[in-house]
């Protein structure tokens, strides 16, 4: 009875182990994900910069339809690197936990 209350104590110790493993590795690539958006956010906040110096330099000359474009095409990119990001998070959480 004794070792069966033993090793029902231990295994109940190591899933709490292997859970906190678990939450390390989640805080730890939340970490890097804030940090990645942190660096898209400053990229973004330049980006939006130099567009608005253009615009306000051209003033009449702009055409906003390929401003717009740009933009759009942009968003685009960083919306598919974002998603390269994740999933190379992904495969990287994945080869860690097996």
């Amino acid at each position: 009875q004794n070792e069966k209350e033993l090793q029902d104590v231990v295994k109940q110790q190591e899933e709490k182990l292997l859970q906190l493993i678990d939450k390390s590795g989640e805080v730890m690539r939340l970490k890097a994900e804030a940090s990645e958006l942190k660096r898209l956010l400053q990229r973004a906040e330049t980006e939006a910069k130099v567009l608005w110096e253009e615009m306000r330099g051209k003033e009449h000359q702009v055409d906003t339809a390929y401003v717009q474009e740009r933009v759009m095409l942009r968003r685009e990119v960083d919306k598919l690197r974002l998603l390269l990001v994740e999933k190379e998070d992904e495969n990287i959480r994945l080869t860690d936990k097996y």
